[in-house]
């Protein structure tokens, strides 16, 4: 396998573009390989295929759904192999029907067939992270709000599913325990009171946004008048969040979350609450189906 500093350019270029580190993406992708390969080699191809045999391999999209993650699945064959050469066929965001190509790549045959698993497992799963999101996304419009993520992600996993959910039309909520507060029930518990807990975060981190979770209109009250500006409803009725909604007459953000399914989406929204947080975009995502089609490359090609 090639190191971050022998990938191509181009290949960084795409990487970086997502917004997730290349550091990060290399890292997923060194210890997925390195898991595949269990520090052994590929057998099965070693024994089939010449180590000079090249071929082409075409990442087709075998279901209906938006993309995401082309650049990674580019990165793993690179890493993999660096000679190999990607052609897109397809961009991330793009809503492709089944049977679309969505990447060519050329190179060597055992590179591209040890890429290949890690790449279709990255792929499905950013682009059914972000086909559930675009559903999101259309079940939503004609209201304000916006479908957006938590922090029930896969370990590792996080930069590149948040990504997937822009990708998707959704937007981000915080991507760490650091670069925002958000107080839970457990906190309110540990503080002794929900109004306590927001004054004791916003004491200690007073530059941080600052979002308090309620289970009651009444909780409600009680930040709105401490100076909260993001509110999570938790497990409100939509009846309860459109009077949430009236009792908080634009002095705050309001978030929805808890139960909710894509059948109630837009019942929930059109009570003005301005986001809903959605925790299985992430944690239970059914994966898009790709699939890998190897076929002769244009070079010469040499048999066993």
């Amino acid at each position: 396998m090639t190191t971050t500093a022998q990938l191509g350019a181009d290949v960084q270029q795409r990487v970086r573009a997502t917004g997730v580190s290349l550091s990060r993406v290399e890292r997923v992708i060194r210890d997925a390989v390195a898991e595949d390969l269990d520090g052994g080699v590929d057998v099965t191809s070693i024994a089939t295929v010449s180590d000079r045999h090249r071929s082409t391999m075409d990442i087709v999209a075998r279901g209906t759904g938006t993309v995401c993650g082309l650049a990674f699945a580019e990165a793993v064959f690179a890493i993999c192999d660096p000679s190999t050469v990607a052609v897109y066929h397809a961009h991330d965001g793009d809503a492709v029907p089944a049977g679309t190509v969505l990447l060519s790549v050329t190179g060597s045959t055992r590179g591209l067939l040890l890429a290949e698993r890690t790449a279709l497992n990255l792929l499905g799963h950013l682009s059914g992270i972000a086909t559930a999101t675009a559903q999101w996304v259309t079940a939503l419009e004609g209201t304000s709000a916006k479908v957006r993520d938590t922090r029930k992600t896969l370990p590792n996993l996080r930069a590149m599913q948040k990504y997937a959910v822009r990708c998707g039309g959704g937007v981000n909520h915080r991507l760490s325990l650091s670069d925002a507060a958000l107080i839970k029930d457990n906190h309110v518990e540990a503080a002794g009171g929900v109004g306590a807990a927001f004054d004791l975060v916003r004491k200690r981190a007073p530059e941080l946004p600052l979002e308090v979770e309620v289970d009651s209109l009444e909780q409600l009250r009680e930040v709105l008048d401490h100076g909260a500006q993001l509110v999570l409803l938790d497990n409100f009725t939509t009846e309860q969040m459109r009077e949430a909604v009236a009792i908080t007459a634009g002095r705050a953000t309001l978030e929805a979350s808890g139960g909710l399914t894509l059948d109630t989406a837009r019942e929930v929204g059109q009570t003005g609450v301005d986001y809903i947080a959605v925790g299985a975009l992430t944690h239970s995502v059914r994966a898009l189906d790709v699939a890998a089609d190897l076929r002769a490359a244009d070079e010469t090609q040499e048999e066993i």
